[in-house]
């Protein structure tokens, strides 16, 4: 195995696919993948079953105001965290998923405005990950949705999709805290919180005095 497969992916040969087929489609995709790979000291594995689930690439977006030191995040009912101790309501991230021919940056702006209600904002990245490599497909890439909060709280969401979610604005020192007494449950959430903690000063002071029009998707420095 070469070092770009141990670090960066699998290059063509390092891998080969001997069977693959849907074993359930619905909602979402469940694969089932017999493959070999190149192994660390040389030679080919044995040829292993794994099943995926095919999720595909989602977007993130943490809404902050730098101006008001405000932090949005957006509660809704999860079916994954039925067995949580608090419950299936989480509080996250705004998040989707990004669908064939869509550009990311284009659905976090599409989810911001679903699920927060805000059309404003300018979006600087916070970085990419696999979700569940073990077993999954999906993608993560994350964004600072740097935006006014002030009085946007309340509830959206699509109806004809089953959503009710609630837009929760908070000052950015009791997130940081919820983070530091693991308040959070998921990892996009958890990323986005400490890539603020480390970046928060340099986004101040970037968009020091910036303004936010909601009415013209637009970010406007006075």
């Amino acid at each position: 195995m070469n070092q770009a497969a141990a670090g960066g992916g699998d290059p063509p040969g390092d891998v080969e696919i001997l069977e693959r087929a849907p074993c359930y489609q619905g909602f979402f995709e469940l694969h089932r993948v017999r493959l070999r790979h190149r192994l660390f000291a040389g030679g080919w594995s044995q040829p292993l079953t794994r099943e995926l689930f095919v999720r595909g690439p989602a977007v993130g977006v943490l809404l902050y105001d730098p101006r008001h030191r405000l932090v949005g995040l957006v509660e809704q009912f999860r079916v994954g965290a039925l067995a949580e101790p608090n419950g299936p309501w989480v509080l996250e991230v705004v998040a989707g998923m990004v669908e064939a021919g869509e550009d990311v940056q284009g659905v976090a702006r599409r989810e911001t405005l679903e699920e927060a209600g805000i059309a404003a904002l300018a979006l600087e990245p916070i970085g990419r990950y696999l979700t569940s490599p073990g077993g999954s497909d999906e993608t993560h890439e994350l964004f600072c949705g740097l935006t006014e909060l002030r009085g946007r709280a309340g509830c959206f969401g699509i109806a004809d999709e089953h959503e009710d979610i609630r837009l929760v604005v908070i000052p950015e020192a009791e997130a940081l805290a919820g983070l530091a007494a693991e308040r959070y449950n998921n990892a996009a959430t958890i990323i986005a919180l400490q890539w603020l903690a480390l970046n928060g000063e340099r986004v101040r002071a970037a968009h020091a005095g910036a303004t936010w029009n909601q009415s013209t998707d637009s970010a406007m420095g006075h």
